[in-house]
């Protein structure tokens, strides 16, 4: 029994579902998602969808909670979309935009130049004083995370000083340097 899987989605205002065989797609005012499903059916009930499984096969339980995620996350997304932000931390770090086109100075002898997907809008803010954030908006929670991930990887925090790319409000867990 999965326990995600039972739960019914809310369809807010403003979000169409169309349901094909092996196919759905969901519309709303932030754009457009599709996902592929093989081992569910989907069937709307007033303002809700429900997500049951064809069968009771190892397979079919184990991707009935999955594919409930992924379409409450294509739900919310079209509705009100995602955001990402993340934090530039250490000396002489800076970000900048031209556009899709994010320019992020971290200590490397070049700037690092990062074309980022059109669905993924893109701001910098640096403010005096503070360490400068990239904040990533989409309608897709699956690309956001990707992109979020890929930058992030150019500058992994690092345990001793703290430096790095991380997430907003994440935990870095220090290590004492070496003790003499």
């Amino acid at each position: 029994m999965s326990r995600i899987g039972n739960n019914p989605i809310n369809i807010p205002e403003g979000v169409s579902i169309d349901i094909q065989p092996e196919k759905i797609s969901i519309k709303g005012k932030l754009g457009e998602l599709t996902q592929s499903y093989n081992v569910v059916e989907f069937e709307i009930e007033d303002s809700f969808l429900r997500v049951k499984r064809s069968s009771d096969s190892k397979n079919d339980k184990a991707k009935h909670g999955l594919f409930r995620s992924l379409v409450n996350n294509m739900i919310l997304g079209v509705s009100n979309g995602f955001t990402k932000e993340l934090e530039l931390v250490g000396v002489g770090y800076r970000a900048s935009n031209q556009g899709q086109r994010l320019d992020l100075a971290l200590g490397f002898s070049h700037n690092i130049l990062f074309d980022i997907a059109p669905e993924v809008k893109v701001e910098t803010i640096s403010e005096k004083g503070k360490n400068p954030i990239v904040k990533l908006t989409s309608h897709d929670k699956q690309l956001l995370g990707y992109v979020a991930a890929k930058i992030r990887s150019f500058r992994k925090p690092e345990p001793y000083k703290g430096k790095g790319i991380r997430f907003v409000g994440e935990e870095i867990r220090r290590k004492a340097g070496k003790s003499a």
